[in-house]
């Protein structure tokens, strides 16, 4: 069975790039364009991981993992931030609010991504 995987990213090319490259790989995407539908998707379709933007339309990535982190329902699945944010206050709060890893989007190749990915998910 494909593993399904979130992600929430309103970047429309990176999100695409990221939904092409996982899809060719067997899995199953889901995408968001922004805080609230990710956040909403996370709940109804119960992805294996998810890619989490922070800088987001509505609500941000810190406030999903959050509300995510606090819902029984959901608050196993885990979480991988890739955001340009890469501040060490911005990664020491992702990874407090319960985020399995943070990437800071210029370090990663969408290759690298899917290693990461693969990691959490094997």
């Amino acid at each position: 069975m494909s593993k399904k995987v979130l992600i929430i990213e309103d970047d429309k090319f990176l999100r695409d790039l990221l939904g092409k490259k996982l899809s060719s790989l067997g899995f199953d995407t889901v995408l968001a364009v922004d805080g609230e539908e990710g956040l909403e998707k996370i709940k109804t379709e119960k992805p294996d991981i998810v890619l989490l933007d922070l800088i987001l339309p509505g609500i941000n990535g810190f406030e999903v993992l959050e509300q995510a982190k606090k819902d029984p329902s959901v608050n196993e699945i885990p979480i991988i931030i890739l955001s340009n944010l890469g501040q060490s206050e911005d990664i020491e709060k992702g990874l407090g609010l319960g985020a399995k890893d943070f990437l800071v989007k210029a370090h990663f190749t969408p290759q690298e991504i899917v290693k990461k990915l693969q990691v959490f998910l094997s």
